[in-house]
């Protein structure tokens, strides 16, 4: 039966046969009730030492709070049914350390990710049929281009469009022919890519395309007699073939509003992410692992 409250407002409770007062605890709700400074500390960066100030608990508790929730896996149930259009990316957080994400370009959740050492086709493929089981069958994927994942994904998925990331073949392609190029091609080329990812319509994309195709007829006889170790032929090589390469698959969002035409949605992710990820530094590769986790579920 009831028996009032104690002086901090808790219900006390009367047992009738043992005639004794107590007060009803149930550690599973606290446990589920201390969750929410454990989703402060992994979403929005928050040091232990500030959890205690704002939440009232010591520093001890709250770092067993954290440390139990580390150990456990967060259940995030994606329906993978109604995703079409995919942003694929990946970061790397130490040497043998990548994560590997896919996003939904409709509403920008991560809805797969996975930790592997490197960025090649032996790690994702496996991923991606695991996916496919699931049920993800895209229309367009985004991607930065990286060859080992696009062969994967060609495997898994060869009726899907990839998007090549425009921001990605601006930036390696004006690297490739540095600040200051060295013979006119290559200001010329530089100059064609700076308006690359400015390209809104298909007339835009149909000058674009006129426009390097006037730059390799003019430049075709130039680039050959070039020495092949000569600094200038490796640039304007370099880039020729990424353009080449890139080309058929660099305008698919002009034909389809819901299709990214670069991977900066997900590359904001990432930076965010490794932003929060250095105030925690210092977590072991099994707590690292499972914060990345957890970041992503919090995220979602």
């Amino acid at each position: 039966m009831l028996y009032g409250k104690t002086d901090l407002h808790k219900q006390r409770f009367y047992c009738l046969e043992c005639r004794r007062s107590f007060i009803w605890q149930e550690k599973y709700n606290s446990v589920y009730r201390r969750k929410y400074w454990f989703k402060l500390w992994v979403s929005e960066s928050y040091s232990i030492r500030q959890l205690s100030q704002l939440s009232g608990y010591s520093e001890f508790t709250l770092k067993g709070v954290k440390n139990y929730w580390l150990r456990q896996t967060p259940e995030d149930q994606v329906d993978y049914s109604g995703i079409k259009y995919l942003v694929y990316d990946a970061t790397y957080f130490h040497k043998d350390s990548c994560m590997q994400n896919l996003m939904s370009a409709n509403d920008q959740r991560i809805i797969a990710h996975q930790h592997v050492k490197k960025e090649s086709f032996k790690e994702a493929y496996p991923w991606f049929v695991s996916l496919k089981q699931q049920g993800l069958d895209p229309q367009c994927v985004t991607t930065d281009g990286e060859r080992s994942i696009l062969r994967a994904m060609h495997r898994v998925w060869p009726q899907a469009k990839y998007q090549r990331c425009l921001y990605h073949i601006q930036h390696e392609g004006m690297r490739w022919l540095r600040s200051y190029p060295k013979t006119e091609a290559g200001r010329q080329l530089r100059d064609l890519l700076s308006q690359l990812c400015q390209i809104k319509t298909f007339n835009e994309r149909d000058h674009f395309i006129s426009c390097y195709l006037d730059w390799l007829k003019q430049y075709e006889g130039f680039i050959k007699p070039l020495p092949n170790t000569s600094v200038a032929y490796k640039d304007l090589k370099r880039t020729r073939v990424l353009i080449n390469n890139a080309l058929p698959d660099m305008f698919y969002y002009l034909e389809d509003k819901q299709i990214h035409s670069t991977t900066n949605a997900l590359e904001g992710f990432h930076s965010r992410l490794k932003a929060d990820y250095r105030r925690h530094r210092g977590l072991s590769r099994e707590h690292r692992l499972s914060y990345l986790n957890w970041y992503c579920y919090f995220k979602n």
